[in-house]
């Protein structure tokens, strides 16, 4: 390991004792009995901390601002931040303590208190919806009581300094966030710590000279928990640097919390917005990022019924300007599936990366493997191969989150990898990596310790294979995929059973639908338009019952090994009813089967549809597909594969669609286990068995 990396702070413990503070805060909750369910006391504790802690540091400074904005209501907001000594102000006259002189006015008073904020602190107010809460709690005879606790607390900068206010702040989301839906925005703090570190432990050294400016996005930032510890972490490593944030959050509640923590840890909020990161235009588009962190939702929709609205339209124009060969001026080179936007995520992080940036994303499995060979996973993991974007995957183990019990994945990234790790993908086994909680919190039963981190990290910066790491050249997860059919060889018969297989046959299906004609004919009264599909299913069953009938006077023993000829007789006996060539072939496909001794069908036909090879015309009801690895010779695999069940196959490759790749990261980490010896498995059943009845005996003697 470097001197650079011996500097990394691979875990980092919080050894500012804080509990007896965020008690107090905590305490405080007991006054809402009644008023609020347990669930909804964030709703209250969140925001009125927030105002304690922005109050008490503009307390020095704050008769001097509102006397300024007294003489002349028209002050600028810079003339009145530069008194103020922070980037926010109140020009009210109100405190927390002064509210309490009034009791009958309190509501009245304190809605002119938070009016007299500036608008940082507003735009905070208004997404967190707190004036729903001030009239919840006035109504409820608890406003008071909540106003005089809240300003007994002492959150004054000369008291709590920024970093000690962020881990209290920290530590009161996840105490609400440990049992409810609100906890998908919020990532362990120890999981946070290893993600950091991971980017770090390859990170280009010259992001880390003195005075070096960093910047860091996380474009599904929940309440900035990642952005906060992000910036901890390196300014241990580089006290001297400038570290800037920036998030995005789309839920208002959630960004009015992340937001507030900038401003508690004295940051600038401004970086902090509320935007869809999918759907908005870029609020940095001049900005690069030297990391990109994130924990993006599962299984959001961006496309379909359940996505917001405007999303799936900017998604598919952002697809649209993605040029592969001139350059980049959309993010996506492709879409996922409309039901799980995961990599869409994975994208933006990626082109907001600067030149040697990394990011470190946490996904579910989906990602890894989901989709066809063309399909837009499959592409969007393709491009990140073959561009040599991916540095490594690490797969944690399941019961880490509040709200989920699923193993989750971290994907590292780097625009510039180190020699030794270009054209390689590293994958770690960290599942074993763990301790168990003592107590469980939601559904998170399981944590990473400090060893946990330092053995992963340990593993990732070795970068040798064992038990637990594997390392891959990128093309072991491309491949191609090839259609495959075997000779049209086909015997064919008219027979009570081959016409009732040709009832399924699509077009003849469609003639008539009984249950749709007998909702027509109920119909009262019927459209023009609805008569007309009445009359045509009346027609349709004539056609239909006509076409049966013929097949049942031409009805015999008789097979046709000649598939052609077999079409022929079809097309005779049906003859008077017009049908096109492909309605005919597809009545004889149904009322045939495969048959190795048929005659085989060639042609002199060109090839429009991948069905005619050398002369022979292949069967599309075999039809099947094989995945090679772009490592392997086509030839080879048929031979081991293919040829040795199906000799006569035949292969294709569409150029254009058939390039995929899928990363089946556990398929590489799989241990064979046997199963246990039948014998072995019946005498224990045998034994249970016995034990039951003898149970059931004592049960009937009692």
């Amino acid at each position: 390991m470097s001197n650079f990396k011996e500097k990394l702070p691979l875990f980092q413990a919080n050894d500012i004792q804080i509990s007896n503070d965020v008690n107090t805060v905590w305490s405080i909750a007991n006054t809402l009995r009644g008023a609020y369910r347990a669930d909804k006391y964030r709703d209250v504790i969140i925001p009125m901390f927030v105002l304690t802690r922005l109050e008490a540091a503009l307390l020095p400074t704050k008769d001097q601002v509102v006397a300024q904005y007294k003489a002349n209501p028209n002050t600028p907001e810079k003339v009145l931040e530069k008194l103020s000594g922070y980037r926010y102000y109140n020009v009210s006259p109100f405190t927390l303590e002064n509210l309490q002189n009034d009791p009958n006015a309190i509501e009245e008073n304190f809605l002119a208190y938070l009016d007299g904020y500036s608008c940082r602190v507003k735009d905070i107010i208004e997404n967190l919806k707190f004036k729903e809460q001030v009239r919840t709690l006035a109504q409820s005879g608890r406003l008071f009581t909540v106003i005089k606790k809240f300003s007994q607390i002492d959150l004054s900068p000369s008291s709590v300094d920024s970093m000690r206010m962020g881990y209290m702040f920290e530590d009161i989301i996840r105490r609400f966030s440990e049992n409810e839906e609100a906890g998908s925005h919020y990532t362990p703090r120890e999981v946070i710590a290893l993600m950091v570190n991971l980017l770090l432990i390859e990170a280009d050294e010259e992001l880390f000279v003195d005075k070096k400016e960093l910047k860091i996005l996380d474009m599904a930032a929940g309440t900035g928990g990642m952005l906060a510890t992000a910036k901890s972490y390196i300014r241990q490593l580089n006290t001297g640097a400038t570290v800037r944030l920036f998030g995005q959050e789309v839920l208002p509640e959630t960004f009015g919390i992340g937001r507030a923590d900038m401003l508690i840890r004295q940051e600038d909020s401004d970086y902090f917005v509320k935007v869809d990161t999918l759907k908005d235009s870029d609020p940095f588009p001049d900005t690069k990022m030297s990391f990109v962190i994130a924990n993006p939702p599962f299984g959001q929709a961006w496309g379909g019924k359940d996505a917001d609205d405007g999303v799936e339209d900017a998604v598919k124009k952002d697809h649209q300007l993605f040029d592969k060969t001139e350059g980049r001026q959309g993010r996506f080179v492709a879409t996922p599936g409309t039901g799980d936007a995961q990599l869409l995520f994975h994208l933006h992080a990626l082109a907001k990366l600067e030149e040697n940036g990394r990011a470190a994303i946490i996904s579910n499995g989906s990602p890894l493997f989901s989709g066809g060979t063309s399909s837009g996973e499959s592409q969007i993991r393709r491009y990140i191969l073959e561009n040599d974007l991916l540095e490594a995957i690490v797969a944690l183990p399941g019961q880490f989150f509040y709200n989920t019990g699923i193993g989750i994945y971290i994907w590292i990234y780097n625009k510039n990898k180190s020699p030794e790790r270009q054209n390689k993908v590293q994958f770690i086994d960290a599942t074993e990596e763990f301790i168990p909680l003592r107590k469980s919190l939601g559904q998170k039963r399981r944590e990473l310790s400090e060893d946990n981190i330092r053995q992963i990290l340990r593993w990732y910066d070795d970068f040798q294979e064992n038990d637990h790491v594997k390392i891959f050249d990128n093309q072991e997860f491309l491949y191609r995929e090839f259609t495959v059919m075997q000779p049209l060889q086909r015997r064919g018969q008219i027979s009570e059973e081959t016409i009732e297989k040709a009832k399924s046959v699509p077009f003849l299906a469609k003639l008539f639908d009984e249950y749709k004609y007998q909702e027509l004919l109920e119909m009262e009264p019927r459209s023009a338009k609805d008569e007309k599909k009445l009359q045509d299913f009346v027609a349709g069953k004539t056609k239909q019952e006509a076409i049966l009938t013929a097949f049942a006077k031409g009805s015999s023993d008789k097979t046709y090994p000649d598939f052609e000829n077999f079409v022929q007789v079809i097309k005779d006996l049906l003859g008077e009813f017009n049908l096109t060539s492909a309605n005919i072939n597809a009545l004889a496909l149904a009322m045939s089967e495969m048959d190795k001794t048929a005659e085989v069908i060639r042609t002199k036909k060109k090839d429009k549809a991948n069905e005619i090879a050398d002369g022979i015309v292949y069967d599309k009801t075999t039809k099947d597909s094989e995945i090679v690895k772009l490592t392997e010779d086509v030839e080879t695999y048929f031979a081991r594969e293919v040829y040795p069940h199906v000799p006569d196959a035949h292969y294709w490759f569409d150029g254009k669609k058939g390039y995929g790749a899928e990363i089946p990261f556990t398929r590489y980490f799989y241990h064979y286990q046997a199963p246990e010896n039948a014998e072995k498995l019946l005498a224990e059943f045998y034994e249970l068995e016995a034990e039951l009845q003898t149970l059931l005996e004592e049960l009937k003697h009692d």
